[in-house]
């Protein structure tokens, strides 16, 4: 599932406003990386057109391809560590980036702001995790990969809040 579900799904409607004017797009033209592995990065990515190759290891193996609505770039703010990965444009795409330094000072003096974030980081790791393991047992998702109604209200929310940025982004 897309990453934006979940991080949006714990905002509010002003936290998206806040996310696009905090924020600057960015056209990515084809072959040009957003994240380097090993360098530490400037900011967050949410991805608003495009595809982009995730690749790790100096033979760039790639590991995961990412569209529209996926976040790139949250886990090294979080643990301030060097991106483990390298993320380049297999088209044209569009980022929104949100400066570290800005959603830091957004973090440091919105301690609502900060808890949101946070859990939307923690709920997203989990599902990774989870995914994860059941591909480690070799187990199909099943059960697991249901969503009960409380979580598809949350989702359908963030979808339309991500909608809503998409929209205000094409004002600018």
């Amino acid at each position: 599932m897309k990453k934006v579900l979940y991080i949006l799904g714990e905002f509010d409607d002003s936290d998206a406003d806040w996310f696009v004017e905090a924020g600057h797009q960015i056209d990515v033209p084809r072959g040009t990386s957003i994240i380097r592995e090993g360098e530490p990065s400037d900011s967050i990515f949410f991805v608003t057109a495009g595809s982009f190759r995730v690749t790790t290891g100096g033979a760039g193996t790639e590991v995961a391809r990412l569209g529209t609505g996926e976040v790139v770039g949250e886990i090294s703010y979080v643990d301030h560590r060097p991106p483990t990965a390298t993320v380049t444009a297999v088209e044209d795409g569009r980022v929104l980036a949100i400066p570290r330094a800005v959603l830091a000072s957004r973090l440091e003096s919105d301690a609502q702001f900060a808890s949101r974030f946070y859990k939307a980081i923690a709920t997203f790791l989990a599902e990774r995790l989870r995914r994860t393991l059941l591909q480690l047992a070799g187990e199909v998702e099943s059960a697991s990969d249901e969503l009960d109604l409380d979580e598809l209200h949350t989702l359908s929310q963030a979808g339309v809040r991500f909608d809503r940025i998409l929209q205000r982004l094409q004002e600018v």
